[in-house]
C-alpha cells in the first residue's frame, strides 16, 4: 500500500492513526515531534506524511516546508484543531495534498487518505506514460523478412514469457532498443513502466546516483531525495543500454541486484526491493572485454541468460527494401498530404542493396529521411544519393564459372574460397582480426565464427 509518516505530539493520536493506517495495509512510521520527522525523512522516502499542525519546537508548517524541500513527490496531509482558514491556505499553498480538522471521523480520514495518494499516484502514471510513449515511438521499424531476423522474432516471442535476464548484442544501429522493447510490450509485464538507460551516456557517480536515486546532501547538488530508475521500473522493465560502458565498482553493484532483487540509494542506509525485468545491450563484445579485465566475468553470466544476436543489415539485405519502403512511408507523410509516399527507383535500390551500411538501420533511416527532402519530385533518383552510399562497389563477381559433365563439389568449392579469402584477410591486416572482418565486411563476431570453423582442434 505504501510507507505513511505519521508525525504528532499526542501519543494517543499517534498510536490510533498508526493502527488504522496498519490495517489498511500501510507501512507505517511514527515521530512525536518536528525534529524527529524531518529526521525519518531524510533518512527514507515515504509515500505519505500525516502532521499534526501545532506542535513543540518545530511545527508542522514548518515540517512541511522542509518535507517539500527533501523530497516533493511525498503527499503531506496537514492535521488541526483549528480550524483557521489561514493556516489551512498556508499549507495548501506550500505543497500540501490536503488537510484535515480534529476531531474527524475514521471514513473521513480514509477519504482524505485516498484522495492524496491518487494524485500522487497520477503524477507518477503520467511521468510513466510520457516515458512509455516515448519508447514506442520507432517500434514500428523494427520489421524484417530474412531467415536472421525471423530467428530473432521467435526467439523475442519465447522470452517475452519469462522473467530470465536478457542481453542484446549486435553493433550500433542494429536495433538493440527496439528488441528490448518487443520483449517489454509482448510479455506479462507490458503495463508497467519501460525505462531505458544509457550507460554510456553518463560519467560513473551520476549514473549511480539515477539508477538507484539518492538522499539529500548524499553529494554536492543532491538537494532533496530521488527514486532513482530501478524504483521507476518497479513491475516492468528496465534497458539497460551499452552496459559495457559501466565501470567495475557499479558492476558489483549492478551485480547484487540482479542477485538480490535490491539496492541502496546513495547516502541511504536501508534495503530498497524491486521487481524488474533486466534487459542489457552492448555493441561490444563482452567476453572479449571479459578477458581483456574490463568487465566483470560473474556480471556476464548474470546478464547472458538469454542472448540475443542481432545481425548487421548487410548480413539482411533481404530487409533492405522493406526498410526503405517503411521510412519512405513515414518522412514523406511529413511533407504534406499523409496519403502520399515517394518511391525509389530500380538503379538507386540497386546501389542501397550494394552499399555495406556501417551505421546499420539507422544510418539507412536517416539516409532516405534525407532523400526525401532533397529530392523535388515523387521519385528519388541515383543522382540524388550523396557519396559514399553512391559509390558504393557490388560484390566482386567471381566471373564466368562452367560446371564440367562430371558435375561440382559447391560445398568444397565454397569451403575453400572462405578459407583462402579468410587468410588473405588475416595477411593483409597484420593478423588483426578486427581489421580483417573489415576487410571482408564482416562483423567481427560473424569473423570469428567462420574462422573457427577452420582452426584445427588443440
Amino acid at each position: 500500500m505504501g510507507k505513511v509518516l505519521v508525525v504528532d505530539d499526542e501519543q494517543s493520536m499517534r498510536d490510533f492513526l498508526a493502527i488504522m493506517l496498519k490495517k489498511e495495509g500501510y507501512d507505517v512510521v511514527t515521530a512525536e515531534n518536528g525534529a524527529d520527522a524531518l529526521k525519518a525523512v531524510q533518512a527514507e522516502i515515504f509515500d505519505l506524511v500525516i502532521s499534526d499542525v501545532k506542535m513543540p519546537g518545530i511545527d508542522g508548517i514548518a515540517v512541511l516546508k522542509t518535507i517539500k524541500e527533501i523530497s516533493p513527490e511525498t503527499a503531506v496531509i496537514m492535521i488541526t484543531a483549528f480550524a483557521a482558514a489561514e493556516t489551512a491556505v498556508e499549507a495548501m499553498k506550500l505543497g500540501a495534498s490536503d488537510y484535515i480538522i480534529k476531531p474527524f471521523m475514521v471514513d473521513e480520514l480514509r477519504l482524505v487518505i485516498d484522495n492524496s495518494l491518487e494524485k500522487r499516484h497520477l503524477r507518477k502514471e503520467n511521468i510513466l506514460l510520457k516515458r512509455e510513449m516515448e519508447s514506442r515511438a520507432g517500434f514500428e521499424n523494427f520489421i524484417g523478412k530474412s531467415e536472421p531476423m525471423q530467428k530473432v522474432f521467435a526467439l523475442i516471442r519465447q522470452v517475452a514469457e519469462t522473467n530470465s535476464t536478457v542481453l542484446i548484442t549486435g553493433e550500433s544501429g542494429t536495433g538493440k532498443e527496439l528488441v528490448a522493447k518487443a520483449v517489454h510490450f509482448n510479455s506479462p509485464r507490458k503495463n508497467g513502466p519501460f525505462v531505458t538507460v544509457n550507460c554510456g551516456a553518463l560519467p560513473e557517480t551520476l549514473l549511480e546516483s539515477e539508477l538507484f536515486g539518492y538522499m539529500k546532501g548524499a553529494f554536492t547538488g543532491a538537494a532533496s531525495n530521488k527514486q532513482g530508475l530501478f524504483e521507476a521500473a518497479h513491475g516492468g522493465t528496465i534497458f539497460l543500454d551499452e552496459i559495457s560502458a559501466t565501470t567495475p565498482a557499479l558492476q558489483i553493484k549492478l551485480l547484487r541486484v540482479l542477485q538480490e532483487r535490491e539496492f541502496m540509494r546513495v547516502g541511504g542506509t536501508s534495503a530498497i526491493r524491486v521487481d524488474v525485468h533486466v534487459i542489457a545491450a552492448s555493441n561490444r563484445d563482452l567476453l572479449a572485454e571479459v578477458s581483456k579485465g574490463a568487465f566483470r566475468e560473474d556480471l556476464f553470466y548474470r546478464l547472458n541468460v538469454i542472448p540475443i544476436h542481432l545481425p548487421p543489415l548487410r548480413e539482411r539485405k533481404d530487409d533492405i527494401p522493406l526498410l526503405i519502403e517503411l521510412f519512405l512511408r513515414k518522412y514523406s507523410k511529413k511533407e504534406g498530404d499523409s496519403a502520399w509516399t515517394k518511391k525509389i527507383d530500380a538503379k538507386a535500390l540497386k546501389v542501397f542493396m550494394s552499399y555495406q551500411w556501417p551505421g546499420n538501420v539507422r544510418e539507412l533511416e536517416n539516409m532516405i529521411e534525407r532523400l526525401v527532402i532533397i529530392s523535388r519530385d515523387d521519385t528519388i533518383r541515383l543522382e540524388h544519393i550523396p557519396d559514399p552510399v553512391s559509390n558504393a562497389s557490388p560484390c566482386p563477381e567471381l566471373g564466368a564459372l562452367d560446371i564440367p559433365d562430371e558435375g561440382i563439389d559447391l560445398e568444397a568449392l565454397l569451403e575453400n574460397a572462405e578459407k583462402a579469402l579468410l587468410r588473405k584477410a588475416l595477411e593483409r591486416s597484420g593478423g588483426v582480426k578486427t581489421a580483417a572482418a573489415k576487410l571482408l565486411k564482416l562483423s567481427f563476431r560473424s569473423f570469428r565464427h567462420r574462422l573457427q570453423k577452420y582452426e584445427e582442434p588443440s
